[in-house]
């Protein structure tokens, strides 16, 4: 067993991943609640943390137990591996937060995971199912988001269609504070699990924990409330991108395109798929901005946000393969 200061310091350094996944990701659950003005940022960021921590009283762990082992081959993964897998999703996590750009940090883990690996013992310790999984769901995931989003927004539009427009946003205004929680609560039950994931994984590996054995409470509360304090800290350079860059919002659209991500994310969670809550948001916004006439998107916005989620795993898996070669000449490996 490597000594207990390593194991603790890689924790560590997981926890870390999961609070910058919490302050890049705080944007997708609330963004749109901060662009329609139904609350101001800092009471925000509160009411989504919140529900981020209390996730794990709704969800079961089946996200958590597919980072564990549906990624890469269990033996493969030592700890050098590990830490430069964290060292590859901070970094890519924390270049696109700079340029406000919304990735998924969950597909920055992911992406992290598998080229340290690589580069510890090559390709063929992928685990090419749980990676097409991944891989369908980075296009799946929005396009769901974006029907779900134009369906809901067409059926509040014919609900509501003899209701003025000034009682309409009053009542949203009111709604949008259940959608956002509802979206939060989804977004701290899939991303809280990857984190989860990962330090089940160090646990395995070094002997502390069966295979087999439950996930320890300690695991599982540690991974939401960094998440929970991550999204506290807020990103906001990607709030103003995500809120009204891609399309402008009202109370109605923000609680239309909040439900159907919380939709999207309630059943990938359930199924145990490590979904993006960027891209099922994103798309979810597109899909209520498309009702208003393809113009209300910004498409330009949309299509550089699409670049950035293409390069994000080989990116990320690039950047944790240079920091595996480090530990590797410094003799760590």
């Amino acid at each position: 067993m490597p000594d207990l200061w390593i194991v603790y310091g890689i924790i560590a350094l997981a926890l870390l991943f999961d609070f910058v996944n919490g302050f890049h990701d705080a944007a997708n659950s609330i963004a749109t609640v901060v662009s329609t003005r139904v609350l101001k940022p800092h009471w925000a960021v509160v009411w989504a943390a919140f529900w981020n921590f209390v996730a794990f009283l709704f969800f079961g762990l089946e996200v958590a137990r597919r980072i564990k082992q549906g990624v890469v081959a269990p033996e493969s993964v030592g700890l050098p591996v590990v830490t430069a897998g964290l060292v590859g999703a901070i970094v890519w996590d924390l270049i696109t937060w700079w340029g406000g750009i919304p990735t998924s940090s969950s597909h920055a883990l992911v992406g992290g995971y598998a080229g340290a690996a690589v580069a510890f013992a090559g390709f063929k310790v992928l685990i090419v199912s749980g990676l097409v999984t991944i891989g369908i769901f980075i296009f799946l995931a929005p396009i769901i988001g974006m029907v779900i989003g134009a369906l809901f927004m067409s059926l509040t539009y014919r609900i509501f269609r003899r209701v003025t427009p000034g009682r309409v946003t009053g009542l949203f205004r009111k709604l949008q504070l259940v959608s956002a929680a509802a979206y939060s609560l989804g977004h701290g039950g899939n991303d809280a699990q990857k984190t989860m994931g990962i330090i089940l994984a160090v646990l395995v590996t070094t002997g502390m924990l069966h295979k087999d054995a439950p996930t320890p409470l300690w695991v599982v509360l540690a991974c939401h409330a960094a998440m929970g304090l991550g999204t506290l800290a807020g990103g906001w350079r990607i709030v103003k991108t995500m809120g009204q860059r891609i399309c402008h919002l009202q109370p109605v659209h923000g609680f239309s395109a909040e439900t159907a991500g919380a939709i999207s994310l309630y059943g990938a969670t359930l199924l145990g798929i490590p979904v993006s809550t960027t891209h099922t948001i994103t798309g979810s916004i597109i899909g209520v901005g498309t009702t208003r006439g393809m113009r209300a998107v910004k498409w330009g916005v949309a299509q550089r946000v699409v670049w950035a989620w293409v390069l994000t795993i080989p990116a990320s898996a690039l950047i944790a393969a240079l920091a595996w070669y480090v530990f590797a000449l410094l003799g760590w490996k």
